[in-house]
């Protein structure tokens, strides 16, 4: 377990194992060097969501298990890119977060006031 801070500044609690999600899979909403898409908000999926992150041209429906990637469903907690939440903010059409899941550099791009407006309970 890192020691990486929610956007409250306590520790960064698992987003899920199941399915495992995570740039890292490992369950946690952090990033690294590698993750170009900083994959920080734990969002729990909705089918709206997924419909319009198809629609930009990220299909998180459709199984890659090359990638071990399940394909995802209503329903399911998944560490989104900051950018594309935000981007469904602003459309309207955002997934509820998990904030002691949602990593804390989250804030630099996503206002704490809209986070907590789209809160649900760990």
């Amino acid at each position: 377990m890192s020691n990486a801070k929610n956007v409250f500044g306590q520790l960064l609690q698992d987003c899920s194992t199941d399915p495992m999600t995570g740039f890292f899979r490992d369950g946690c909403c952090r990033s690294g060097a590698d993750d170009i898409g900083l994959h920080l908000v734990c969002g729990v999926m909705t089918d709206e969501f997924l419909q319009f992150s198809k629609s930009r041209g990220n299909d998180l429906t459709t199984p890659l298990p090359q990638f071990r990637f399940p394909g995802l469903k209503a329903g399911d907690r998944w560490c989104l890119c900051v950018l594309r939440w935000k981007e469904a903010f602003e459309a309207g059409v955002a997934p509820k977060v998990v904030l002691e899941s949602t990593h804390i550099s989250t804030l630099e791009f996503v206002d704490l006031e809209d986070l907590q407006k789209h809160a649900v309970d760990a």
